[in-house]
C-alpha cells in the first residue's frame, strides 16, 4: 500500500505554517474590527445556485472550478469557491436588510479545482469585508484602506501596489459593451473557444481571459474609462481623492476589469512582485447589482478578498513559536507535586511544559529542545525545603522561592 499523502492541492498546517496562518487571519480581523466589521461565519457549502446565480454559467469557476455534489437527500451542494456570495445569501436569509450598513468580516477554507501553484492550493484559505448598503464612495474608500492597514500589520505596506480602475455606472457599461462586442467582432477568428462562447454573453469576461492569444486582441480593445458618463467619472475622482486625504498611494490601471454585469464602479487589486512573477494578494471591487441578482432587495455592495497562504507567506515577521517555561521534577515524590504546580501555573496563564518521564538530565535537554524560557526545577533538596529552583534558561541564572511564591517568580517570563 502506498503512503498516504494529502489529497493533490490541499496541505497540512503544521505547527509554524499554522502559527503564521492564524495570526494572519488575526491581525487581518484586529484592524477590521477598529473599521467596525463585525465576523460572520457562514458554512462551509451552500446551495449550488448560490454560486450559478453569482458567478455566472459562463465563468471558470462555474464551468471548470467548483466542487459540486448532490447529497443524500438529492441537493445540489458545492464547496464555496469564494466568500461573497455567502455572505450575501446570509445578508438575504438574515433578514439583515433592514441593519444596513452591514459591514462584515469573514475568514475560512475556499475551494476551487485548479491547477496547484506556488500560494495557491485546491483548498485555500481567504479573508475578506463587505460593506453592504452604502451608495457613496466613501465605502470604496473605507474598504481600500482597511486592506491597505492590514497588510502594513502584517508588514507587506511597502511591498505592495495598489491598482484601481472604474468600471462605470450600468450606463456606461452597456456603452462600452457595444463598442467592446463591436471589437471584438472585428477579430473574433483570433479569439480562444472560451471566448468566442461569452462574446455575446459576457463580452467582458474576455477581459480576464489568461489564454495568450486573447491577451493579444484585448491588449488592443477600446478601455472603458473612454465610454464613461459624468457620474461615472466624478464617482471615480471622489474615490481617488479619499484615498489621496488618507496617503493611500494607488495607481490607476485601465485595463483592471470585472466581468460579471453586477460589478460597477471601483475595481481594485493589490499585487506583488515579491512571490516572484507579479501576483494578487488581495482583490476586490464594488458590486451594487449583486443583493438584487441574489433575490434579495437592491442593495449596493463592496469588498475584497486576501488569500491567507499568499499572505502568510510574504509576512516580514511571522510570530515565533511561544517559548513555555518547563516544570523538571526529580523522582517520584517530585512528580507527585509537580502536577497540581503544573495545573497552578496554567491557570495563571502561564504555557508550561510537563515531560512526562525521564530524569532531570532528560527533562532538560526536553527543555531544550522546546526552547522554553524558564524551568522551575523540583529536586530532593527543594522539596526538604518546601521550595522550587526557578533557573532563566538563557542567562543561566537561578533563584530559591517558596512554592507558593513561583507565580510571582515567573511573571518576568511571561
Amino acid at each position: 500500500m502506498a503512503a498516504l499523502q494529502p489529497v493533490r492541492g490541499t496541505h497540512d498546517l503544521l505547527p509554524d505554517a499554522a502559527r503564521a496562518h492564524r495570526a494572519v487571519e488575526q491581525r487581518a480581523f484586529d484592524v477590521a474590527r477598529r473599521f467596525g466589521f463585525g465576523e460572520i461565519v457562514t458554512p462551509i457549502f451552500e446551495f449550488t445556485e448560490v454560486f450559478k446565480r453569482t458567478l455566472g454559467d459562463t465563468s471558470d469557476i462555474v464551468t471548470k472550478e467548483m466542487y459540486t455534489f448532490e447529497d443524500r437527500g438529492g441537493e445540489s451542494l458545492t464547496l464555496r469557491p469564494e466568500g461573497t456570495a455567502a455572505i450575501v445569501r446570509a445578508f438575504i436569509s438574515g433578514g439583515l436588510a433592514q441593519q444596513v450598513p452591514v459591514k462584515a468580516f469573514y475568514r475560512g477554507p475556499m475551494f476551487r479545482y485548479e491547477r496547484p501553484q506556488k500560494g495557491r492550493q485546491r483548498q485555500f484559505h481567504q479573508v475578506g469585508i463587505e460593506i453592504l448598503g452604502v451608495e457613496g464612495p466613501a465605502a470604496d474608500v473605507e474598504v481600500i484602506t482597511c486592506g491597505y492597514h492590514i497588510l502594513e500589520a502584517l508588514g507587506l505596506g511597502g511591498t505592495v501596489t495598489v491598482e484601481v480602475n472604474t468600471l462605470g455606472d450600468l450606463e456606461s457599461r452597456a456603452v462600452y459593451r457595444e463598442a467592446l462586442v463591436a471589437y471584438l467582432k472585428g477579430r473574433q477568428g483570433e479569439l480562444s473557444e472560451d471566448s468566442l462562447a461569452r462574446l455575446e454573453r459576457n463580452p467582458m469576461r474576455i477581459l480576464d481571459s489568461k489564454d495568450e492569444g486573447d491577451r493579444a486582441v484585448v491588449a488592443d480593445a477600446p478601455i472603458l474609462a473612454d465610454h464613461l458618463n459624468d457620474t461615472s467619472r466624478d464617482f471615480f475622482a471622489r474615490v481617488r481623492d479619499g484615498l489621496s486625504a488618507l496617503n493611500i498611494p494607488v495607481e490607476i490601471s485601465p485595463r483592471l476589469v470585472r466581468g460579471l454585469d453586477y460589478y460597477t464602479h471601483t475595481a481594485f487589486e493589490f499585487t506583488t512582485t515579491a512571490l516572484g512573477a507579479q501576483g494578487t494578494v488581495l482583490a476586490g471591487g464594488r458590486y451594487d447589482g449583486l443583493v438584487k441578482q441574489m433575490g434579495g432587495p437592491p442593495t449596493p455592495g463592496v469588498g475584497w478578498a486576501a488569500g491567507v497562504e499568499r499572505l502568510s507567506m510574504l509576512m516580514t515577521d511571522p510570530p515565533p513559536a511561544p517559548r513555555p517555561i518547563a516544570m523538571v521534577p526529580a523522582g517520584a515524590e517530585a512528580d507527585a507535586l509537580a502536577l497540581p504546580l503544573t495545573d497552578r501555573l496554567r491557570r495563571a496563564g502561564f504555557a508550561v511544559d510537563l515531560g512526562y518521564s525521564g530524569n532531570m538530565g532528560k527533562r532538560m535537554k526536553r527543555a531544550n529542545k522546546v526552547n522554553a524560557r524558564a524551568a522551575v526545577i523540583l529536586g530532593d533538596e527543594e522539596l526538604a525545603a518546601g521550595e522550587a529552583t526557578v533557573r532563566d534558561l538563557d542567562s543561566g541564572e537561578q533563584t530559591r522561592v517558596r512554592l507558593n511564591a513561583v507565580e510571582r517568580a515567573l511573571d518576568r517570563f511571561r
